[in-house]
């Protein structure tokens, strides 16, 4: 037994943790004598030695308590109540993360608690307690554990007789929430994500008009549809006193089950790179990626001495202490939440090369090994220091049999992809039955030709579109091609645009609008998407990329 479960152990010996049994049940007239029960005015009403609220996660409205027990505090939070004498009061909340405890002291006859270990969900911890003759003001609090992971507490509820100070004030019918808008889709499931409502405590899911789901957060994947088809979507928002009206229809569209690879993607995808190491980006946690992201490129696979071969290691040191345990469970919440996680090979200083069938046979083999420990749904091709076609063709094909159904992408650098000459681009015509998406690299690459042989500058509407042409019109389906750009103006050297430049470029391509001078001859409307490098960059530029570009690629016709 650890020294925590020691320490647990002796408290409770000592009294200190006295679980209390439910007793009496809540009368008519009873209230919840907590003020500010979910923390939606912050810390009012509440006394903290450590902590602060946040908006996420949350199990009702738009707050929440979060502590972190550092030395030796273990992160108390404390309220005085008033209550009645010779009274039971129902005590409970809802708890997720570190060790958490929820208890009553100062009761006059026996002080209670409770608590749970870690949860990785939502838990309601409860307890009841019994004031003495002359009580009338009792102590809940709650805190966690000596050297334990944060905490998180929401939903506090003190129900009993009014001790004379009241409760909070009867809820009101919340507002319709804002900022719905579908945050990824797979052949049989859209996920859509709202802001979340101040006084809410649940909300109902809308599909076609029809009431389909109930949650307590502000996320929801609507699951059970049918595949390359369109639903439309709304959501309220409930509590005691009533439901919200309803917001504003978005329009969600359910992958394709067939042609190509790509397994689940979404119809429009956005694509996005996970840094495995620091340069200065904001440091993530694959589950820390924005919820906008539907594909993940894990950079980098590393070159091995085994001509060909690739191997993954976390750099767990540069992420602080970031452990292949959570990187596995966070790979497998990612694909749970309807994403796609895969290991993206090569980078700036890539040096694999796969130019023998040897070689292609040790990328096959060494990728899938990946795939099975790690739990990837497959591999993007980075490769900026050359590719040979015949042979990368032969590994993916040999690996497709392995894995069917993978995720294949590809990141080709812009002159790699204006003639279907160039390896990189006979590569993708090679496996255009598998492949997933070409995200080109319209960065770092100074002016180019476009499809109608006139140079266009990097930076631009026509950039984007003359060169995209390129690929739509030299063999690539259009939910084969999608737009690859910095997430600021630190994510390269050069090339950068505004989302909007972006957003401008994808309703050229699939709606005929917004173009420069250029002006596709037909549009796509089933382009894939875009991608950014990097969720890290985008994170530390405060998701403005993702957050602009996101939306819009998710409701593209």
């Amino acid at each position: 037994m650890g020294s925590v479960g020691r320490m647990l152990l002796a408290a409770a010996a000592g009294g200190a943790l006295v679980v209390g049994g439910l007793t009496g049940s809540a009368q008519a007239a009873d209230v919840n004598v907590a003020k500010n029960a979910g923390f939606e005015s912050g810390l009012a009403n509440w006394t903290c030695t450590a902590g602060s609220t946040v908006s996420s996660p949350v199990h009702g409205g738009a707050a929440a308590l979060k502590a972190t027990p550092a030395g030796q505090d273990h992160a108390r939070c404390s309220q005085t109540v008033a209550v009645q004498p010779n009274s039971t009061y129902q005590l409970s909340a809802w708890v997720q993360g570190g060790y958490a405890y929820l208890g009553a002291s100062g009761t006059g006859t026996t002080d209670v608690s409770t608590w749970t270990p870690d949860s990785a969900a939502w838990k309601e911890l409860k307890t009841s307690f019994k004031t003495g003759a002359n009580t009338t003001s009792v102590t809940v609090y709650t805190h966690g554990w000596y050297g334990q992971q944060p905490y998180l507490v929401d939903d506090v509820s003190v129900v009993g007789p009014d001790g004379g100070g009241g409760g909070d004030p009867d809820p009101v019918v919340p507002v319709a929430p804002a900022g719905l808008t579908v945050s990824g889709t797979t052949s049989s499931s859209v996920s859509l994500a709202w802001n979340p409502v101040a006084n809410a405590t649940g909300y109902n899911v809308y599909r076609d008009g029809t009431k389909v789901q109930s949650v307590s957060g502000s996320s929801a994947t609507v699951t059970g549809l049918a595949a390359d088809t369109s639903y439309t979507f709304q959501v309220t928002a409930t509590n005691a006193a009533g439901e919200s009206p309803r917001t504003a229809s978005v329009n969600g569209r359910t992958a394709t089950t067939g042609g190509g690879g790509g397994g689940d993607v979404p119809a429009h995808a956005v694509t996005g790179y996970w840094q495995n190491f620091n340069n200065g980006a904001a440091v993530q946690k694959l589950s820390d990626v924005q919820a906008q992201y539907d594909i993940i490129a894990v950079a980098f696979a590393d070159a091995t001495s085994t001509p060909g071969a690739v191997d993954f290691t976390l750099d767990s040191a540069g992420l602080g202490g970031y452990t292949d345990a959570q990187f596995k469970a966070d790979v497998a919440a990612k694909q749970a939440a309807g994403k796609s996680v895969i290991i993206s090979v090569g980078g700036e200083k890539g040096t694999v090369a796969v130019n023998s069938a040897a070689s292609a046979t040790n990328f096959a083999n060494s990728v899938y090994a990946l795939m099975q420990e790690y739990g990837f749904d497959g591999v993007d091709i980075d490769l900026e220091n050359g590719l040979n076609s015949t042979y990368m063709t032969q590994a993916l094909r040999s690996l497709s049999q392995k894995a069917p159904g993978l995720v294949i992408t590809m990141a080709p650098q812009t002159i790699d992809m204006q003639s279907t000459s160039n390896e990189y681009f006979k590569t993708a015509l090679n496996i255009k039955d598998i492949l997933t998406v070409v995200n080109m690299q319209y960065y770092n690459s100074g002016s180019m030709l476009g499809c109608d042989g006139k140079v266009y500058s990097q930076g631009s509407v026509d950039f984007l579109t003359a060169l995209a042409c390129i690929q739509l019109e030299g063999g690539l389906a259009p939910s084969q091609v999608g737009l690859g750009l910095p997430a600021s103006t630190r994510g390269a050297g050069s090339g950068y645009v505004s989302p909007s430049v972006v957003n401008a470029a994808l309703d050229c391509l699939t709606r005929g609008t917004s173009c420069g001078s250029f002006k596709p001859s037909r549009t796509y409307p089933s382009l894939r998407g875009a991608m950014t490098w990097s969720t890290n960059w985008d994170a530390t530029a405060g998701n403005a990329w993702s957050n602009a570009v996101g939306p819009h690629v998710h409701n593209l016709p």
